[in-house]
């Protein structure tokens, strides 16, 4: 492709409204172009980065015995009505109406329209295994969507659904889906993590989420620096120490702590540190539950997890007018001691003794705090959220933290979905069985998105080469030299016949702007043409990722680019 019939305009600014670095560099290289919030139109080069890491996951997906579908991204409401999400999903969930008055939703996902297949097409245990994917566009009406292509309302991605005649079948599915997912990332050349999560509003009994790492991630995540564990924190398992605590060797004393509200600030009052306070959060469910948590002071609590033990489905801080209420203080001088309340523990806290709590009065704690004596809890369990440091569960090793920005996500759905809309099949024995389910989703233009988080320096963007919209850059310094152009062109239709993606920059600009917009492009390759090199019968090569630069001889190049490029791709 030759730039000057190419549609590519960068931008030496940076947009106002671009938060992180791959919405700024997708931007500025002129890869997307923002039609409303949430809502981007790709331009040919980000077309071309998306179409490859598409044919990675086509490719990856048939090899898994995937079959691929289309479903439509307009949905009725009567199939979400059937599986209850109708109401559930909330406000992310697009509701539309058509001439008819008749109730539509834009698809932000398509459990149920997949369901609705399978029921009308798998009729008997024969069919079975089955899995069925697609790559289509999605919509969810984001509250705030932000990042570029990390958190629109608009999106393309692939899904997958995969349905069983038992438990056992849909775990064989999962684990090809899994592999399949960990093929896909290490051949787009990222940086990742599979790590367990949270199941969230799709449902199910388990899931794995597959994190890119990079310093930009909106997921915390841990992994052991033993074994293979590794988790989202929302997710991330602290159990049972199996300890018991030290006896009490203090008597509780009420102290006076003006105006002390924080964890800190009253650490520092009292000459102590934060992981000799329990903190007690007085928190609200949906069910209309009030109770009391307790945490260590250097915690901070897991909602998911409290969600799970509770049966609920959110969680939030109590209002100050209720902590007073419950408490007989404000917010900051809540404790255990005398409360009237549902108390629930972490683990931690079951293993601590003589420790400082709120004394449930304005300007006051207790020191010398001690469970059993002085207050009783109901339930312990892993309330807190996972940090570098804590023990892994598998194996006793370290967890390290990491931020990790989610490209795919795998889930077990059971049968939460064929239940509610009655897919069964026939068993051998001629019985209606339920089918089992998976559902697998991989963002697609996040991905693209993910690798430029991961990969870029203060120049631009380092595409891997797999996913490179062009895989060699191949610049004239001086288009009005005859011996450049032809060096040049001759380089290009070489680099064509060998099947290697170049772009040829054949613009009549100056050296410094070709070389600066190359470098925020960031082909992975880029040949100058310049006529000094020339005359010494040479064209100079840029490795974008390491800024090494060589000399080819003219009468090698080719063949040496295209061995660079083969060897980068397998």
């Amino acid at each position: 492709m030759r730039y000057t019939q190419y549609m590519l305009n960068t931008l030496k600014e940076t947009p106002s409204d671009a938060e992180v670095i791959s919405h700024q560099l997708m931007l500025r290289s002129g890869m997307i172009r923002k039609v409303a919030a949430g809502i981007y139109s790709y331009l040919p080069l980000g077309l071309r980065s998306l179409r490859k890491v598409e044919n990675i996951v086509r490719e990856e997906m048939n090899r898994a015995g995937a079959i691929e579908i289309l479903m439509p991204m307009v949905v009725p409401a009567e199939l979400w009505e059937e599986s209850g999400r109708w109401e559930q999903y909330g406000k992310e969930l697009l509701r539309i109406k058509d001439r008819k008055e008749s109730p539509f939703c834009l698809g932000p996902t398509h459990e149920e329209v997949v369901t609705d297949i399978a029921r009308r097409e798998i009729r008997s245990y024969r069919q079975l295994p089955v899995n069925l994917y697609q790559i289509q566009t999605k919509f969810r009406d984001e509250i705030r969507p932000r990042f570029g292509l990390m958190r629109g309302r608009e999106f393309i991605m692939k899904d997958a659904y995969s349905f069983d005649l038992d438990e056992q079948g849909a775990d064989q599915a999962y684990e090809k889906m899994y592999q399949a997912y960990r093929r896909i990332f290490t051949r787009c050349g990222l940086n990742f993590r599979a790590v367990e999560a949270d199941t969230g509003n799709i449902g199910g009994s388990a899931s794995h989420e597959f994190m890119v790492l990079a310093d930009a991630g909106e997921d915390a995540i841990v992994s052991c620096d033993s074994c293979e564990y590794a988790a989202n924190v929302e997710k991330a398992e602290l159990g049972d120490p199996g300890q018991s605590a030290a006896a009490a060797a203090q008597e509780m004393k009420k102290v006076l702590t003006p105006a002390r509200k924080t964890i800190e600030d009253v650490a520092l009052f009292l000459e102590t540190s934060a992981d000799q306070l329990v903190k007690t959060l007085i928190v609200q469910t949906d069910t209309g539950e009030t109770v009391a948590v307790l945490l260590r002071g250097d915690r901070e609590l897991n909602e998911i997890k409290l969600c799970r033990l509770l049966g609920c489905n959110w969680v939030e801080m109590a209002p100050e007018e209720l902590v007073v209420k419950a408490t007989g203080a404000p917010s900051g001088f809540a404790g255990p001691v005398g409360l009237k309340l549902r108390i629930l523990a972490d683990f931690e806290v079951a293993v601590m003794s003589d420790f400082i709590v709120g004394a449930n009065e304005k300007d006051a704690h207790y020191t010398g705090a001690n469970l059993g004596r002085d207050f009783a809890v109901e339930t312990f369990s892993d309330l807190r959220q996972a940090v570098s440091g804590d023990p892994c569960p598998r194996c006793g090793g370290k967890l390290q933290s990491w931020r990790g920005i989610e490209v795919g996500h795998v889930f077990k759905l059971g049968t939460k979905y064929s239940a509610a809309m009655n897919a069964t099949v026939l068993d051998d024995q001629g019985q209606d069985q339920v089918l089992y389910m998976g559902c697998y989703g991989i963002g697609v233009g996040r991905t693209v998105a993910a690798a430029v988080e991961q990969n870029h320096d203060e120049h631009g963007i380092i595409w891997p080469m797999p996913i490179a919209p062009f895989q060699v850059l191949v610049t004239m310094v001086n288009p009005k030299d005859q011996a450049v152009v032809e060096a040049a062109e001759a380089l290009y239709g070489e680099l064509q016949s060998r099947g290697i993606e170049v772009l040829l920059d054949d613009r009549d600009e100056r050296p410094g702007s070709k070389f600066k917009d190359a470098d925020l492009l960031g082909i992975p390759l880029r040949v100058t043409v310049g006529a000094r090199a020339l005359k010494e019968g040479s064209l100079e090569l840029q490795q974008r990722s390491s800024g090494e630069r060589t000399m080819l001889p003219i009468a090698e190049a080719a063949d040496a680019l295209a061995q660079q490029v083969r060897d980068a791709l397998c």
